[in-house]
């Protein structure tokens, strides 16, 4: 029998045992909730960010009801993307028997410094300087700072030539990108080099000028973006092998930025983003308690896009800015991202922003597919094109694929277009098909041109005519015309 000393030893020692317990929850408990408060983890999980593969498996639908509403949390750490793991790709990756024959990138560039300031308070400090030994940092930057020293040797467009090829200020410029913004493209360039180049061997070594074609805009943050994606694709490349060419419209349309209608609609979408923001009465209480603690009027904050600057304090782990008479809370910057939020929800329902799309994103789409056609006829003089772009025009060429619930573009975004001939043993070769990845994920089966293509057929790529019936003719579709001449000079009917 047990003795009441040895009952109350046991006692004692389950007491202190639970003790310990409640300790340690409540320590992993605060840890959790310093962690999310400071940013140092997303408070979503980041496994759906990770890029997926088709599946050739059939997948059942589970039954629901509403999809989940988004959380303005999550999408913020998405558009940020911190370059904090390592980034994958489904890029490359065709079936046996097909060989790649031209690759196409877009990107977005990197992230930049706020384009907008809010009145009556700090700027936030970032240095934008290049230093390998602070983070986010990458293995090749040293390197890769080295390397842009000797670009003088390169052949530039006047434009581009004028721009420095490294971001240089202490204390950030407006729009400047950022050692994050390198960092991300070195990455993506990386990521590229281990399919395209150590699988495929799609340029040779030292290729030419004709063969390895950039163009960006005139911004510099466009420019050194897709100058380093270009060194992580291929390090120390030959710089008299370069030519760099100068992009003068955002939408990358060559000759034919001449479409009077696209302004129309663009107008139209414009005016349907103010008439929702002016009906939420949420939006609007926020803009006059953040106005009134910084001292501004509430128009003056509105004019100066505060989301733009939030978005820098939040992807860097700064405080939110103050006034004079408080500060900007996270949940008004919250409030802003879920309205921007709601706005993309409301440009797919209505349906304006697709017709300005189809106009905004034809020319780079057919100068896509012209490129894609000489590969095809043989011609190996262009087998890897990079266009270094802004969010606006990445943002109308995925609407135009009929990709329009793709996320909106983040910083340093990816959308490539790969050409894919099937071998034939002993013959010519089979036909030609057309791949689209956009930040990784193989999204050519969510594309207007290739949604009804069956994927279990003997063809497990999207044919090629597809994708060129789309650029040339069923585009203008839901223009009611038959051509981009046509679309763009007169009212669809």
């Amino acid at each position: 029998m047990e003795t009441s000393s040895r009952r109350q030893q046991r006692m004692k020692l389950a007491h202190s045992r639970f003790i310990l317990l409640l300790v340690l929850a409540a320590v992993l408990a605060i840890v959790s909730f310093s962690l999310q408060f400071l940013h140092l983890i997303p408070t979503a999980p980041v496994s759906e960010e990770r890029p997926q593969g088709k599946s050739r498996k059939r997948v059942i639908p589970v039954p629901h009801t509403e999809p989940p509403e988004p959380d303005p949390v999550y999408e913020a750490y998405a558009y940020c993307n911190i370059p904090n793991r390592s980034e994958q790709g489904w890029e490359g990756h065709g079936p046996a028997g097909y060989k790649l024959l031209s690759v196409q990138v877009m990107i977005r560039h990197g992230d930049r410094y706020p384009l907008y300031a809010i009145p009556k308070t700090k700027r936030p400090a970032i240095d934008c300087t290049l230093a390998p030994d602070r983070k986010p940092s990458h293995p090749k930057l040293g390197a890769f700072i080295r390397h842009m020293a000797r670009g003088g040797q390169g052949r530039w467009d006047a434009v581009l030539g004028a721009l420095p090829r490294l971001p240089n200020h202490s204390f950030c410029e407006i729009g400047e990108l950022t050692q994050t913004g390198v960092v991300q493209h070195l990455r993506n360039g990386e990521t590229l080099h281990s399919t395209y180049i150590e699988r495929h061997q799609l340029l040779p070594a030292g290729p030419s000028g004709a063969q390895l074609y950039l163009e960006s805009t005139g911004k510099s943050r466009t420019l050194q973006s897709g100058l380093a994606l270009l060194y992580g694709l291929l390090p120390d490349f030959d710089w008299a092998r370069l030519s760099v060419r100068h992009q003068w419209y955002t939408l990358f349309c060559g000759g034919g930025c001449d479409c009077p209608q696209r302004a129309r609609y663009l107008a139209e979408e414009q005016r349907r983003q103010y008439r929702l923001r002016a009906a939420d009465a949420l939006l609007e209480r926020t803009y006059a308690d953040m106005a009134r603690a910084v001292g501004v009027p509430t128009r003056q904050l509105r004019v100066a896009n505060p989301i733009d600057s939030l978005l820098c304090h939040f992807c860097h782990g700064l405080s939110f800015p103050c006034g004079a008479r408080g500060c900007v809370s996270r949940q008004q910057f919250l409030a802003l991202k879920r309205q921007q939020m709601e706005d993309e929800r409301d440009r797919l329902g209505r349906g304006l922003y697709l017709r300005y799309a189809l106009l905004a994103a034809h020319p780079f789409l057919n100068r896509t597919a012209a490129r894609m056609q000489r590969a095809a006829q043989g011609r190996r003089d262009e087998p890897f094109a990079l266009y270094s772009a802004h969010d606006v025009t990445v943002a109308p060429v995925l609407s135009a694929l009929g990709l329009a619930r793709a996320r909106a573009p983040r910083f340093a975004a990816r959308l490539v277009f790969e050409l894919w001939r099937e071998e034939e043993e002993g013959g010519p070769g089979g036909g030609l098909y057309v791949r689209v990845l956009y930040d990784g994920e193989d999204v050519t089966f969510h594309t207007s041109f290739c949604r009804a293509h069956d994927r279990a057929s003997a063809q497990p790529l999207c044919p090629f005519h597809n994708f060129l019936s789309f650029v040339q003719r069923d585009m203008f579709g839901p223009l009611n015309t038959t051509s981009y001449h046509d679309a763009c000079h007169r009212r669809a009917v």
